[in-house]
């Protein structure tokens, strides 16, 4: 079901869409849909492959659920990517798994699409099972050559700054979104002092969106 944007989503996102859904194997830790509880396994929901995406929208395509894991199998990918490219749409693919978008023929993208990753910062928390931020960064500034790109720092944790700057220019993001942790996990999250100088560091090199949950932190 295509859903209007709502709660803490980007400002520039107008709906998302799900046709994937259930747990992927990142098991994040701040992972906002655990609030409903157990979550079933991952599975693509063939009806919503009928769903009308209409024109003119900018979807986020996956958004409760990483459709880029390791454990989806691609054949479910390469069909919502189909149904994506028949309706006159932007759209958002973001992934904590970037490599797998290196995976997909160019031709089978919609045309007009950013592809994105989450870096929460540049220091390794035990707080999921996705790829390490380097993996992310390496394979994201691959397809950064050919797609537009974005970033998103959400939930931020403390970080060093020149470290996570330095990260994030390798992927050369048209713009980047700060977003805090929702959800009281307890998160180790940084100074109000260390995140103005981010935002002040990044937006010399691209566009920066502040998240409302941000506000919290400063």
């Amino acid at each position: 079901m295509l859903n209007k944007q709502s709660g803490n989503m980007y400002k520039f996102v107008t709906h998302t869409w799900n046709p994937i859904k259930g747990k992927c194997s990142h098991n994040c830790k701040y992972c906002y849909m655990k609030v409903w509880g157990k979550q079933k396994p991952a599975r693509l929901v063939k009806k919503e492959l009928k769903d009308d995406l209409g024109a003119g929208n900018f979807i986020f395509v996956g958004s409760s659920c990483d459709m880029w894991a390791d454990d989806i199998p691609m054949e479910w990918v390469v069909k919502v990517l189909k149904k994506c490219k028949e309706h006159n749409n932007k759209y958002l693919f973001q992934s904590k798994n970037p490599e797998r978008f290196v995976c997909i023929d160019i031709l089978d993208f919609p045309k007009n699409m950013v592809l994105g990753t989450t870096i929460e910062s540049n220091k390794m928390y035990n707080i999921s099972n996705a790829p390490n931020v380097e993996d992310r960064v390496y394979w994201l500034s691959h397809m950064s050559q050919i797609f537009e790109t974005t970033v998103t720092i959400e939930p931020i944790l403390d970080f060093e700054l020149s470290e996570l700057v330095d990260l994030i220019k390798r992927v050369s993001p048209t713009w980047i979104n700060i977003g805090a942790d929702s959800k009281g996990h307890g998160l180790p999250e940084p100074s109000k002092k260390k995140i103005d100088k981010l935002v002040k560091e990044l937006k010399k090199v691209t566009k920066v969106n502040l998240k409302k949950n941000l506000n919290r932190l400063l």
